[in-house]
């Protein structure tokens, strides 16, 4: 496919994804949300795909949806936003969440709306000290999307998270690290390099294991005590049974740096 509001590139294991509208901060439009579900598609099928890196071009992550595609007709017809999101965000953002392979953002300035929610939906965020995170949905009389009310009261608990969403309140890079919605903040002219090393980092790790690791916590808020022993007992059974872990015992035994392969 080729694509016109991404770039995507696969390199030492990392499929690098960029938005690409930087004229607009990346803004969403539906060819961007069909060009990210085709993406997505790939890094889960491509085996040679071991973990994938999202940031924006330009200035910005991503500013949100561009609302030129969905404003008010002049005629006064309204768009159909649940249609927007059933159709166009909710496959993308549950194909993104739930990947098997690990997935790093690289937030560079705005993410806003879907933009920060697509950014929380992935497993590690890394963000440059000047970049920004704004649930802005209710500054036009919206709810957070893109799986905002999932993601984001799991993150930073529901106090928080409903503040963020009623206030539209911008939350800095450190601050956002302070309060768990993100993992680290780092000075802006490092951001790529330091992204770049974490997701060839994790792409070089046992990521069969990492697949059921975060397929562990997803399930984590909804399960009993006893079922997610269940669920460790059974996924434990899988990854022992995995060559990684052949692999990983053989290194640690012989005293040499372990050769993943992710299955």
């Amino acid at each position: 496919m080729d694509y016109s509001a991404i770039t995507f590139v696969v390199e030492n294991g990392v499929a690098h994804l960029s938005l690409n509208r930087p004229d607009k901060l990346n803004s969403v439009t539906a060819v961007m949300l069909k060009e990210l579900c085709h993406a997505l598609d790939v890094v889960e099928k491509q085996e040679d795909i071991r973990a994938l890196l999202i940031t924006g071009a330009g200035r910005g992550f991503c500013a949100g949806q561009d609302l030129n595609e969905r404003a008010v007709g002049a005629d006064g017809e309204r768009p159909d936003l649940g249609a927007t999101v059933r159709d166009g965000y909710a496959p993308m953002i549950t194909r993104l969440y739930n990947l098997p392979v690990p997935t790093v953002a690289a937030v560079n300035g705005i993410a806003a709306g879907a933009g920060a929610n697509i950014a929380l939906a992935c497993d590690i965020v890394v963000a440059a000290e000047g970049a920004k995170f704004v649930q802005v949905f209710s500054n036009i009389g919206l709810i957070p999307d893109t799986g905002g009310t999932f993601i984001l009261p799991r993150l930073i608990g529901m106090a928080q998270a409903k503040a963020l969403a009623m206030l539209a309140l911008p939350v800095k890079a450190a601050e956002a690290v302070e309060m768990g919605m993100i993992w680290k903040a780092v000075p802006d002219d490092a951001l790529a390099a330091e992204a770049k090393e974490l997701a060839e980092t994790l792409a070089q790790r046992p990521t069969l294991g990492l697949a059921l690791t975060k397929k562990a916590f997803h399930v984590s808020h909804k399960s009993s005590l006893q079922e997610q022993l269940g669920l460790e007992a059974e996924m434990m059974r899988q990854a022992g049974y995995s060559e990684d872990y052949a692999e990983g015992v053989s290194a640690f035994l012989e005293k040499r740096t372990p050769n993943y392969k992710g299955r």
